[in-house]
């Protein structure tokens, strides 16, 4: 009885190869999300759109006015900031010297009322025409003549030269009767060179100057 071969799978022995595990096997790439698959694209999209925004700058010269505009603004804004520096520091300085005037104002007004009693007035203030009794007290022949020319030549109108009678002051002086006649008895003591002036009643006349030397 001739014999039958057959080559089928049963005529071998089992190996590992004849039993492989469940699923595939070999390098293979899983499933991906659908973010996963579309963020390339959106990357595209990105970068597509900015390249279009700087070309058209470019070629525009939007850009050039943007970048101008900034450099403006900021060089407008730092001159503003000096100006304004300048006016603080000006005004600043001007009140300063205001304030020294005002105290120079505020001195020479609380000075000038010693001033006006110390110094003799101006000549524009004395009355030239009222009556000036000049009286000698002094051992010189013709001094109340002289001095009475003095006046005389200095504009007074009405000067009389006289010889003393009564008491005599230490000094030379020069005596006036009312207040407004204080003026002119200082301009006739400066004429004189007489630094004593007093108000005194009952005189011979509204202005009268004693001369002891």
């Amino acid at each position: 009885m001739a014999r039958k071969d057959r080559n089928t799978d049963e005529s071998y022995a089992q190996d590992v190869f004849d039993n492989p595990p469940q699923g595939p096997i070999g390098v293979h790439r899983g499933n991906r999300s659908v973010a996963s698959r579309l963020v390339p694209f959106l990357i595209v999209i990105i970068v597509a759109a900015v390249a279009g925004v700087g070309a058209w700058a470019a070629m525009s010269g939007e850009g050039a006015k943007l970048f101008s505009s900034g450099s403006s603004a900021s060089s407008s804004s730092s001159p503003s900031a000096k100006s304004t520096a300048s006016a603080s520091a000006s005004a600043s300085a001007s009140d300063t010297a205001s304030a020294s005037a005002s105290a120079s104002e505020s001195a020479s007004e609380s000075a000038s009322p010693s001033e006006s009693t110390s110094s003799p007035a101006s000549s524009s203030s004395a009355n030239l025409s009222i009556q000036v009794r000049v009286v000698n007290g002094t051992r010189k022949t013709g001094y109340a003549a002289k001095q009475a020319a003095v006046l005389t030549g200095a504009g007074y109108t009405n000067v009389v030269a006289a010889n003393p009678s009564g008491t005599l002051p230490s000094a030379s002086v020069v005596w006036y009767q009312n207040e407004s006649d204080l003026a002119t008895a200082q301009d006739v003591a400066a004429k004189l060179g007489i630094s004593n002036v007093s108000k005194v009643t009952n005189l011979s006349a509204p202005v009268v100057v004693v001369l002891m030397n």
